[in-house]
């Protein structure tokens, strides 16, 4: 008989309860040899899926691609060291879903309100494109965080790979509600989904998405919240 230290772990089930990756999620193996060569080239960095920030209480959800290499995969929060956690953040913090500072570090004492950010991908991808296949294997994490949050009423989508996985998490086809920036839609469960170009750099250096633009989509889930 194999001894037990022989035997083949045993799979990664996901349930209800899951709403977070285990700290050394094996499930998608692109992404474990990107974890691990981060890791040996950077071993200050955090360098695992990136769990979700905020209070379990919120009524808003904000889905992000997924961990930037160099900011929450290096930082461990989500939208924490780059470009696009500068607008985020600000930007909560200026529509009452955020008080302190934000320093773009995880220690800066910075905590949202009525509000969380997740990414539909937890595990930074090369070049920051996930997969399908990995978008596909991660689906189970914001199935479960989604309803673990007993008082949601409305989901921010930053991008269309992250407005695909919220209907994929809702058990909706992707042609039910087409993504478009500053669209909002019923998506079953007293939920509702608003869209939104990502707040990357790119995006705002291409003026795809402007200030006003972004402040526009919070200040629709402002009003519907209020």
């Amino acid at each position: 008989m194999a001894s037990a230290s022989r035997r083949a772990p045993k799979p990664l089930v996901l349930t209800p309860s899951a709403a977070e990756a285990p700290h050394d999620c094996p499930l998608c193996p692109r992404l474990v040899a990107y974890r691990r060569d981060n890791a040996a080239a950077h071993p200050d960095w955090f360098n695992a899926p990136v769990p979700s920030f905020g209070t379990e209480n919120a009524r808003l959800l904000i889905v992000g691609l997924a961990p930037g290499v160099q900011g929450a995969n290096r930082t461990g929060r989500p939208f924490t060291g780059d470009f696009a956690g500068d607008l985020l953040y600000a930007t909560l913090l200026d529509f009452g879903f955020a008080k302190g500072v934000y320093a773009a570090r995880p220690d800066d004492g910075l905590e949202l309100v009525d509000a969380m950010i997740t990414n539909a991908v937890r595990c930074v991808p090369p070049q920051n494109k996930p997969t399908p296949a990995e978008a596909r294997t991660c689906l189970g994490f914001l199935t479960a965080r989604m309803a673990a949050l007993p008082r949601l009423k409305a989901v921010l989508a930053l991008g269309r790979i992250a407005h695909d996985a919220v209907l994929s998490a809702q058990g909706l086809k992707r042609s039910s509600a087409a993504f478009g920036h500053q669209a909002a839609h019923d998506i079953g469960d007293n939920l509702r989904l608003f869209d939104s170009y990502h707040c990357s750099r790119y995006n705002t250096n291409t003026r795809r998405l402007t200030e006003d633009m972004f402040r526009a989509v919070f200040g629709d889930i402002r009003k519907f919240l209020d």
